[in-house]
């Protein structure tokens, strides 16, 4: 029985959790989530506090206790080091692994949220007997976790698979401090972005949105477009489009430089993706290599909202 502390840091919610595993299975005990507010110190004192009245609570000895860390890139997983991650502002070279073993009192490993979440969904969802699977975010951000030849690829210092930072476009949505990249376009914040414009140029045009909570088009949110979708508004239907385009071009490139065998994806399209895959399909037949995709499924994430949970956790074991 291996008992240990997964934190998942993410751009909007970071959250901690405690679990115990035993040989292929996890059973999660107890989780508490914040906003991701403050400073970095703050956010991560909170959940260290957290997790030390889960021990208590549970009675768990720190001895043979594990500290699991999943967050978005970039980041130095070798050495332990968050570096300033686009949706994370004021987490600058923060050295994550040495503060939470000196305050919770535990060894910990750092891996990118993608990488985490990648494991997670090889070894418990959608990814589970594939030799060669890439896993995409399509969440707050976009980023990719690779497993080749039946196990985690992540580079000389643990960037692999930062597929967001792809330029699809010399201008478009912003991702990744980046105008018109694979993140812009396929992510919930450039979803969101795309929605917003599309919503100014209709209302200047005098055409309703339906898309539109209220009369003030910030408050757009990818939720309200996939709200619109389900109702089969065409409005919102052409700001998925969009995006499954891009979707397509970016996936297209993937596809042809690794050969994988199964791609997962993750949160916006594993909710929404129905509203994607028409355009995904069409840009894919006509620009990927054919043996490659013919041998390509491509699939929403198994794992739901517990993606993060399990990520988190999977972090801190040696796979």
């Amino acid at each position: 029985m291996q008992y240990i502390v997964g934190f998942d840091i993410g751009g909007t919610k970071s959250s901690v959790l405690l679990a115990e595993t035993e040989g292929e299975s996890i059973r999660f005990l107890d989780r508490f989530q914040i906003q991701t507010k403050g400073t970095w110190k703050n956010v991560l004192d909170i959940l260290i506090e957290k997790a030390e009245e889960m021990l208590n609570t549970y009675s768990v000895s720190k001895e043979g206790l594990l500290a699991g860390i999943s967050c978005g890139g970039p980041l130095n997983s070798k050495t332990g080091v968050i570096m300033s991650p686009p949706n994370l502002p004021g987490w600058d070279d923060v050295h994550i692994t040495d503060y939470i073993k000196d305050n919770l009192g535990c060894p910990a490993r750092l891996k990118n949220d993608a990488d985490a979440c990648a494991l997670a969904e090889w070894k418990y969802g959608a990814g589970k007997g594939s030799e060669n699977m890439i896993f995409m975010t399509f969440g707050t951000g976009l980023g990719a976790g690779l497993i080749l030849n039946g196990r985690l690829y992540s580079g000389t210092n643990g960037n692999a698979g930062e597929i967001g930072h792809f330029r699809l476009e010399e201008d478009g949505p912003v991702g990744y401090g980046k105008a018109g990249s694979f993140e812009g376009f396929c992510s919930g914040g450039g979803i969101r972005q795309i929605a917003i414009s599309k919503a100014t140029q209709r209302l200047q045009m005098g055409k309703p949105v339906s898309y539109m909570p209220t009369a003030d088009v910030q408050d757009i949110t990818t939720k309200h477009v996939a709200e619109a979708c389900k109702a089969g508004n065409s409005d919102a239907l052409e700001v998925m489009a969009l995006s499954g385009h891009y979707l397509g071009v970016g996936l297209s490139l993937v596809i042809d430089i690794l050969n994988p065998q199964k791609i997962v994806i993750g949160s916006v399209f594993a909710r929404a993706g129905e509203f994607l895959i028409p355009e995904m399909q069409k840009v894919l037949q006509k620009e990927a290599l054919a043996p490659s995709l013919s041998v390509c499924e491509i699939v929403p994430a198994m794992l739901g909202e517990q993606i993060g949970d399990y990520g988190a956790i999977v972090a801190a074991l040696d796979l």
